[in-house]
């Protein structure tokens, strides 16, 4: 397998065609949306075919996602500061090295809590049936103001209430020095 050509963009660098890589997160190009975080996805306009990897910055308040359930596994290692799993109606709190992992249709979100960043990799395979997506309605999710209110399997309704996707260069001090 030949080695992917690295190409600087005004918003990071990001591989372009098939083959292996190194790519830091700082360079990398990164995305966010205002309430859901940012993340860097190591992926350039065509997305892994059967994995998706990010490493995601969560303020305190800020939701991962929106609760949902989807037809693939999913996990989250958290590198640094506090956040709390929401699955299956409970709470589960989460520090740095803690592992959570998701079965598929296992409905969940991670949310940070805190004083600082909630830092964690995200790792999940990529579903080839997107008709096991939901989003549920639980009373846990909406009381961290991370859920619907009214079950959804359309992801335009669950994330309407939220701004645009933009993606740009990393910001200094997103990530934890190390």
């Amino acid at each position: 397998m030949p080695e992917a050509k690295l190409v600087q963009t005004e918003h990071g660098t990001v591989p372009e065609g098939d083959g292996w890589f190194v790519l830091n997160a700082r360079d990398a190009r990164w995305g966010s949306i205002e309430g859901l975080g940012s993340y860097v996805p190591f992926e350039g306009d065509e997305k892994f075919p059967e994995l998706g990897l990010n490493i995601n910055v969560l303020q305190p308040a800020e939701r991962g996602a929106m609760y949902h359930a989807e037809g693939h596994q999913e996990g989250f290692l958290v590198l640094a500061g506090e956040g709390l799993a929401l699955v299956e109606g409970e709470e589960r709190p989460l520090r740095a090295w803690d592992y959570f992992h998701c079965p598929a249709d296992t409905a969940h979100v991670v949310v940070g809590v805190g004083k600082g960043p909630f830092v964690y990799v995200a790792v999940g395979g990529r579903s080839k049936d997107p008709s096991r997506l939901v989003y549920p309605v639980d009373p846990v999710a909406l009381a961290h103001d991370a859920g619907v209110a009214e079950e959804t399997k359309s992801g335009k309704e669950a994330y309407a209430r939220f701004g645009k996707y933009e993606t740009g260069p990393y910001r200094e001090g997103t990530l934890p020095d190390g």
